[in-house]
């Protein structure tokens, strides 16, 4: 009889110690779940669907949890902030139309220097000039990088280079640096104008440049021209930047802007930029550049030394 109590005590005494264990575990959150080793953390998902029960987390955990998630998804949007900021610089153009440069991206200009006898790279020698070649991006009047422009280089013949020089050198104690836009210009390039004007249907670039012109006109009315003065080396594209913002001088109306608020005398404009264009004018003027009435931008030096040739090689 005592065998048989001594026996039941034990029984009773090892159950309790089991139901105390169980207990504490549970209280402690340390019952463990088998799951299938090869689940991932859309299992949770799959519980959700499947109205399968997910084991409750404690609050320490959880919290602990969520700290974590926050921590990682501020580092990634901090590093993501870091790589955006160094990949990518907003830039605008002298006209304000916002550009984007991947430095990551950014093709590096190597200049192939087989250039015909007398032709010159203006960056070379006007050494604060700054450069914003159009006519190699697709921000012109035919919305697309023009026939011959391999590269966004100013050349020209080295006359031309060597008045511009003195001119910047005029306007430097104004607080003025040059800002060019296009030299010399390939015969290919022009011909690609001729074509384009006949395309009546391609007028997406209409608003931005000729947005009182029929394009078709456009080479009838002086704008364009089938022997481009350009082709000769000698013939320049520019405005007036101040030195300190680089921010480009109102002159009343944007470069290209094939219209007649572009001609030099009109009356559209105000007494502040017309007295502007003046100042580029008179500069340019006492070096020994010929205005264009239609286009106070265009200036070609008079005493060119190419007069009837018109070259057609690549700008490289």
């Amino acid at each position: 009889m005592k065998t048989t109590y001594y026996i039941k005590l034990f029984v009773m005494i090892g159950l309790s110690v089991i139901v105390v264990s169980c207990s504490a575990t549970k209280e402690r959150g340390d019952i463990s779940i088998p799951m299938d080793p090869t689940s991932t953390i859309t299992d949770v998902a799959t519980h959700e669907e499947t109205n399968e029960s997910v084991p409750p987390q404690s609050e320490e955990e959880s919290s602990g949890e969520g700290e974590t998630n926050q921590e990682e998804i501020e580092l990634h949007d901090q590093l993501e902030s870091e790589t955006e900021s160094e990949g990518v610089i907003d830039t605008e153009n002298s006209d304000g139309e916002k550009l984007e440069e991947d430095n990551a991206t950014s093709e590096v200009i190597v200049k192939q220097g087989d250039l015909p006898k007398g032709f010159v790279y203006l960056d070379e020698v006007i050494p604060t000039a700054q450069f914003e070649m159009r006519y190699y991006s697709d921000y012109n009047f035919v919305g697309t990088r023009i026939d011959g422009y391999l590269a966004p280089l100013a050349i020209g013949t080295s006359e031309m280079a060597d008045a511009l020089l003195k001119v910047s050198n005029e306007i430097e104690p104004m607080g003025y640096q040059l800002l060019i836009y296009d030299t010399y210009r390939p015969a290919k390039a022009v011909q690609q104008f001729l074509a384009w004007s006949k395309d009546t249907d391609d007028i997406i670039m209409k608003d931005d440049f000729y947005p009182n012109m029929e394009k078709a006109k456009l080479f009838k009315s002086g704008y364009l021209s089938s022997k481009s003065g350009h082709s000769r080396g000698s013939t320049v594209d520019l405005t007036l930047i101040a030195a300190d913002t680089k921010q480009a001088v109102d002159m009343g109306s944007p470069y290209d802007l094939l219209d007649e608020i572009s001609h030099f005398s009109t009356k559209q404009i105000t007494d502040a930029q017309a007295a502007n264009r003046q100042i580029l004018q008179d500069v340019m003027v006492k070096f020994g550049f010929k205005p264009y009435s239609k286009e106070w931008w265009h200036y070609v030096l008079q005493n060119e030394p190419y007069p009837s040739t018109y070259y057609d090689f690549d700008i490289q």
